[in-house]
């Protein structure tokens, strides 16, 4: 296990009917609001006016940002770094899901920089400063509710980068199963898939003595798998929408990670596939991640036979280490198809004609991965399994 420093400054409500604490959380950062959300199911499902309410109720100026996408995209920060310097903003509310948090912390951060924010997200000026802001979560998948953690899209040149600062964590985050009700079903798959994805990359590492960790993330991956297909047969059942909200707040708020790095390779491989289709992420990564796996299972095969015993109970009997780990990833493939997740690129009609082109992507920064090192040609490899 490595030396490590815990840092997470968010504070975290959690459960039913706690919308009334913006009164409490916002007045200690100023009066000018810019909300920020998406395509607009908050004003179908009511959760705008009651937000609207409370801002109201508290004599915050209220402005407002709408039309965030599924793969936030730089322009629409732009846009809201302007919106912030033009009218004086004091404070952000995100009302969303994973996007309109992360395009909401580029927006943060842009707005107290003086140059393009999308210099930010790809590491030309780092993010030393950024507006406070605090989310009111509506999906659950990307842990960026409670995590400093933001991914943008360059639309105009194809490109899809990750990036954080210690300054982009939310001050709080409120967190009621309620307001994920009337997440569509493909879209609770997603990131139903995402946040398993999140606890796999953590899972896939190659330090020692991480016993606890280890535990954690199997009983994480156990928990979704178990609330998971109970909550698809009743989409408002308030018990199985709040064990998969919590559960994806705890894959991706570094409580899993204590000590040691994951790879997150196959995020990387996964944006540089929805930087050129515009694919929801949750389902390129149902589709990669199994593959990445089979690409990767001779790097440590023990560490995939473990998963395989653990997590997905695969009798080792009579079997060889990587016969027990493929029969795992079999399991890990089965149970995704299981819940409507896609497993090949056919699904979203992709093809061969671009592989090329989203290995270059994905390997623009040279060669990536902490469990295992890709290069272009192994990321081209994993593409064409994955058609």
């Amino acid at each position: 296990m490595q030396n490590f420093t815990f840092y997470n400054p968010t504070k975290l409500i959690f459960g039913k009917d706690q919308l009334s604490q913006l009164q409490t959380e916002i007045p200690q950062y100023g009066k000018k609001v810019l909300v920020v959300y998406g395509g607009g199911s908050i004003k179908r499902n009511g959760l705008y006016d009651k937000v609207k309410e409370q801002l109201h109720e508290i004599g915050a100026e209220m402005f407002e940002l709408s039309g965030v996408e599924p793969n936030p995209r730089i322009s629409t920060v732009r846009k809201g770094v302007e919106i912030c310097k033009t009218e004086g903003i004091d404070f952000l509310l995100a009302v969303g899901g994973g996007s309109v948090i992360d395009c909401t912390k580029a927006i943060a951060a842009g707005a107290k920089y003086d140059g393009d924010a999308w210099d930010l997200v790809i590491k030309k000026a780092f993010a030393a400063k950024a507006l406070p802001f605090g989310t009111v979560l509506t999906l659950a998948a990307t842990g960026s509710e409670m995590n400093a953690g933001s991914v943008i899209t360059n639309w105009e040149t194809n490109e899809k980068y990750g990036w954080g600062s210690p300054v982009t964590f939310p001050k709080f985050s409120i967190l009621d199963p309620v307001n994920t009700f009337t997440v569509p079903r493909d879209q609770t798959v997603y990131g139903i898939v995402d946040m398993m994805s999140h606890v796999l990359e953590h899972y896939f590492h190659l330090e020692e003595n991480t016993d606890f960790q280890d535990r954690m993330c199997e009983s994480l991956l156990i928990t979704i798998m178990e609330a998971a297909p109970k909550l698809l047969e009743d989409l408002e059942s308030y018990e199985h929408r709040a064990a998969i909200l919590y559960s994806g707040t705890m894959a991706l708020n570094g409580i899993l990670n204590m000590g040691y790095r994951g790879d997150w390779a196959t995020h990387n491989i996964e944006h540089a596939v929805s930087a050129v289709y515009d694919i929801p992420h949750g389902g390129g990564l149902a589709i990669l991640f199994p593959n990445w796996m089979k690409h990767n299972l001779n790097v440590k095969p023990e560490r995939f036979k473990q998963l395989a015993i653990r997590v997905f109970n695969v009798d080792p009997a009579g079997k060889t280490d990587e016969e027990t780990a493929l029969e795992g990833i079999e399991k890990l493939r089965e149970f995704w198809n299981s819940i409507g997740a896609p497993s090949r690129l056919a699904d979203y009609d992709i093809d061969d004609s671009k592989i090329e082109l989203m290995a270059d992507k994905a390997t623009v920064n040279g060669e990536f991965g902490n469990f295992a090192k890709l290069n272009h040609e192994d990321v081209v490899s994993i593409y064409r399994a994955s058609l």
